[in-house]
């Protein structure tokens, strides 16, 4: 069955760091590029950042850059997301999503996608 599943959301302080993960079964990571989108409530879905299966990263939301990071633990079949330097703007639910080969800011251009897990930044 494929799946992805993530976890590791919670409360977090503004400042603070959480890390996400992405966990795949049923097809392996590494050929695929990964994506993280949120979602705000009242707001859109919108793409965060993705990893290519090369290993590029691509930017979709400017306010995360020099903040958020991505990365991949082959071996565990699993993608990261490290949140550092949060803000209550980051709340959201996340939700990573894969496709083969290349990124794509659009998540409807992903094959894969998991259930999400919530983030809440607040002291």
């Amino acid at each position: 069955q494929v799946q992805l599943v993530e976890s590791g959301g919670g409360l977090v302080q503004p400042g603070g760091s959480l890390r996400l993960s992405c966990a795949a079964s049923g097809f392996t990571l590494d050929n695929h590029a990964i994506g993280w989108f949120r979602q705000a409530p009242g707001k859109e879905r919108e793409g965060v950042l993705c990893l290519s299966q090369y290993g590029d990263t691509t930017y979709y939301a400017g306010s995360v850059m020099g903040r958020f990071s991505i990365s991949r633990d082959n071996a565990k079949n699993t993608v990261y997301l490290q949140m550092n330097s949060t803000k209550p703007e980051d709340t959201a639910v996340y939700y990573c999503a894969a496709r083969v080969n290349f990124c794509s800011a659009y998540e409807s251009m992903y094959n894969f996608r998991g259930q999400g897990t919530q983030v809440t930044v607040s002291s």
